[in-house]
């Protein structure tokens, strides 16, 4: 987008994600998973996300240029794949033996398509200024639409009973967890999630200002150091409780925005290095952590509703009103022009933001939950 003009609108093709977030959780929860098979709504999902997110570039460049059509096409694009999130691992929780075993390497396996599509756009077909991601991304779209046609049968529940907004919302399982820890917890989620929506939005645009090559590629030694993260995650549980492992990665998310802050006017390679390497540990530490704290915490029959709350705080509220705030600070810091000075008053936002954040939750949360649920 910046290579085409439109590095100011940057994060509201970001916010696009965030909407589909908050919208997902009524398709799934009214409509999806009550009448429909879910590899056959997996696979249409699918298939449209991948047309949409294919269609876009054609209104950034050429002879049909439309902003608004752009973004009007990346937010048809979440709409669609939003609901995928879930209803991929619906799928394969119906047909896992041993979920709490196995279910981490599949996981695992979603870690390595990010770094291989990262690999794959970035380093070797050099496509980090193209629509060649998004090209990419349609064509694999529509081929993972149908090859879901082909996964297991899972058969819709039919439920005749009502499902309100405040099922979608989890406001009932919020109800039954309250408690001073798990609403500190609940605004800390939501608040950290606000300089979490910087990351992917601003750092490629940071790392080509910096004069680094393949910023995608760059991009994914986060995720490679989130396949270590997640392989310690359940030893730090056990030694230090669900506290220490909450506040180092919130604490993570304040050292990494301090490297890019402190890097950014030398363009110092090795400390944004840095910065994405914490990546694992920002995510698996926080929203990992997160979720397995919140399945802990519910009841068998508020699991699912509390896990939609989880999704819904950080992945849509936080995240879209980080977005919103990112991509207002991004434009007015950088009206003169992106430079790396400016890019250093940007870091320092998210970074005093983050600190502020753990000091609150260090003081608030006062649970020591240890261990992995079972």
């Amino acid at each position: 987008m910046k290579s085409h003009g439109i590095a100011n609108v940057i994060y509201l093709a970001y916010m696009t994600s965030a909407i589909g977030a908050i919208i997902s959780p009524f398709f799934l929860g009214m409509i999806a998973d009550r009448f429909f098979p879910v590899q056959k709504v997996l696979g249409i999902m699918h298939i449209l996300s991948g047309i949409f997110v294919f269609s876009a570039p054609f209104f950034a460049e050429g002879s049909l240029i439309s902003t608004p059509l752009f973004l009007g096409f990346l937010l048809l694009h979440m709409l669609c794949y939003m609901p995928t999130v879930n209803l991929a691992a619906a799928t394969a929780f119906h047909i896992l033996d041993n979920r709490e075993k196995q279910f981490p390497l599949i996981r695992l396996f979603g870690t390595l398509g990010w770094i291989t599509a990262g690999i794959l756009v970035s380093k070797i077909l050099k496509g980090d200024t193209t629509a060649m991601p998004m090209r990419i991304s349609g064509i694999g779209g529509v081929l993972m639409g149908f090859y879901s046609f082909t996964l297991p049968n899972i058969t819709p529940s039919g439920s005749v009973k009502k499902i309100s907004f405040r099922d979608v919302i989890g406001a009932d399982a919020f109800a039954k967890l309250k408690s001073r820890s798990f609403i500190i917890f609940i605004i800390s989620l939501l608040l950290i999630s606000l300089p979490f929506a910087a990351y992917f939005s601003y750092v490629p645009v940071f790392l080509q200002s910096a004069g680094i090559a393949n910023p995608a590629f760059k991009m994914t030694f986060g995720q490679m150091s989130e396949i270590i993260f997640l392989l310690v995650l359940p030893l730090f549980f056990a030694r230090f409780g669900i506290k220490w492992v909450l506040l180092t990665g919130m604490l993570a998310w304040a050292t990494r925005y301090a490297l890019f802050a402190l890097a950014a006017p030398g363009a110092i390679g090795w400390m944004i290095t840095a910065g994405i390497l914490l990546h694992g540990c920002c995510y698996d530490f926080v929203y990992v952590a997160g979720q397995i704290y919140i399945d802990k915490k519910a009841t068998p029959d508020i699991r699912a509703q509390a896990q939609g709350l989880f999704v819904i705080v950080s992945y849509g509220v936080g995240q879209g009103l980080g977005t919103l705030a990112a991509g207002g600070i991004f434009n007015s810091i950088m009206a003169d022009g992106i430079t790396l000075n400016n890019w250093q008053r940007f870091w320092i936002i998210p970074l005093l933001f983050s600190a502020v954040v753990s000091i609150l939750f260090i003081f608030g949360f006062r649970e020591k939950l240890t261990g992995l649920p079972k």
